[in-house]
């Protein structure tokens, strides 16, 4: 399984993908002329968007001589500066979602590329990484670089083989990543940037950025999040006169700072240290605080394994790395009970929220009923429960609320059946009985045509 706080855990599958070509640069470009023309009809559609959406200031620029987005001034109107601004090879969106096996990423996925919300100071997430931001400014006399515009649309080979991912790891499965093609993918962490800015002469970055990940409906999930990696590259120079060996240093040096920024987020809490693994550290360790009367994990970081040194040509040097999930922090600091409210154009919401203010306590502003629909079926050999919520949330969008093993049992055929409950709400209105039957009939005739279940 995977999380949303950017590490990979250590379960194994394997996928099978057939090879296409496809360039990953002029794919971004592509992918972010939709997000324009979606942004748009938004616009058209939806007044409270436009009205909101033009408070970030910002515009962003895709040359299709680099693979980073780039911020410049406009000089277009109020429309134009609060969505994107493009240039270099324009490209269809069939180049990046297309009618083929190997490519799995739905229209839903593909109107959430480019919106960018952690570069938003007045959204939570925008909020949440301008105080890190400051944490790191503040006690490392602004050494770290920051990079929060990269493109989300890297290789196969930056994704997963950069930081040493095992090839039978779970998240490389056509069920757990969204692929264009075989060598292409919608990135599933931010630590798909790390060798190449290492190659790149980086020693101390911070990369803040929307990921995907095929995954579960329920309140903390969404198959696109925002996660941060932090790292830090020592020389020798720096721990020979410490008495201590250059991972030793490294592992004394990354608990203090995350022990920092955790006290910086959250006060004087009580914290703990849990040993863990992960592909691309080692050692590797997960923070818990102890907050609200309950544990909760902070974050996943270790002392970054050499072979990925050695690759970014630092064959001399020691360095950690940290990974956290943007929202998991947020929905905690802020009281976000539901991850669907982050992605709210809805005035209501988004006026909670003023920049450089953190943990602001959000006030719900409404509690519309929930709607429950069951589901049993037959399941085969080949049925994974992520495509199962790939359908619903490709019916329902954000009105699926979760989805929900109720029941399962084994028949004296060897026959397995699983129900399951849909929930729909919507965070804004009152769904209606007509709406939801048809969305479920919906779900119901594509789960049994895609999925090739026998519906009971």
């Amino acid at each position: 399984m995977s999380n949303h706080d950017g590490y990979l855990s250590s379960v194994s599958a394997s996928a099978k993908i057939s090879i296409l070509t496809i360039n990953p640069l002029s794919v971004c470009v592509g992918f972010a002329m939709a997000a324009l023309t979606f942004a748009h009809n938004i616009l058209l559609s939806n007044p409270s968007f436009f009205r909101h959406s033009t408070k970030t200031g910002f515009t962003t620029f895709f040359s299709i001589s680099s693979p980073y987005f780039r911020r410049y001034k406009s000089t277009h109107t109020l429309v134009a500066s609060s969505l994107l601004e493009l240039g270099g090879v324009q490209i269809s969106k069939q180049d990046v979602v297309r009618d083929e096996p190997t490519n799995n990423v739905p229209d839903l996925i593909f109107t959430k590329l480019g919106l960018q919300l952690h570069r938003r100071d007045d959204h939570p997430l925008g909020i949440l990484k301008n105080a890190i931001y400051q944490y790191f400014d503040t006690n490392y006399n602004n050494q770290f670089h920051k990079f929060d515009d990269l493109c989300p649309i890297v290789t196969v080979k930056e994704n997963f083989d950069d930081v040493l991912v095992p090839a039978d790891h779970v998240s490389r499965s056509y069920n757990d990543t969204y692929y264009i093609d075989a060598g292409t993918v919608l990135r599933c962490h931010t630590s798909a940037h790390q060798a190449d800015l290492l190659r790149k002469g980086y020693a101390n970055f911070l990369v803040t950025g929307d990921v995907y990940r095929r995954d579960s409906i329920d309140s903390t999930h969404y198959p696109v999040f925002h996660q941060m990696e932090g790292v830090r590259v020592f020389n020798p120079s720096d721990w020979n006169d410490s008495g201590m060996d250059g991972t030793l240093y490294a592992a004394k040096d990354l608990k203090a700072c995350l022990e920092g920024l955790a006290r910086h987020l959250f006060g004087a809490v009580e914290m703990r240290w849990v040993d863990s693994y992960f592909p691309f550290t080692n050692p590797s360790f997960e923070l818990e605080i102890y907050f609200q009367e309950k544990w909760l994990e902070v974050l996943g970081c270790g002392v970054m394994e050499q072979e990925i040194l050695k690759r970014g040509g630092k064959t001399d040097n020691v360095a950690w790395a940290f990974g956290l999930g943007l929202e998991r922090l947020a929905m905690v600091l802020f009281d976000i009970p539901d991850i669907r409210l982050f992605w709210s154009t809805d005035k209501r919401f988004v006026s909670q929220f003023t920049k450089g203010q953190l943990g602001i306590k959000f006030k719900p502003f409404s509690k519309y009923p929930p709607c429950y629909k069951d589901m049993s079926f037959w399941i085969n050999d080949s049925f994974s429960e992520n495509n199962l919520c790939e359908i619903v949330r490709g019916v329902a969008g954000d009105l699926a609320e979760e989805v929900q093993l109720i029941d399962n049992f084994t028949n004296k055929k060897g026959m397995t059946s699983h129900c399951y409950r849909i929930t729909y709400r919507s965070m804004e209105r009152s769904l209606t009985d007509e709406e939801i039957n048809e969305l479920q009939w919906n779900v119901r005739d594509q789960v049994q045509s895609r999925l090739n279940v026998v519906m009971r």
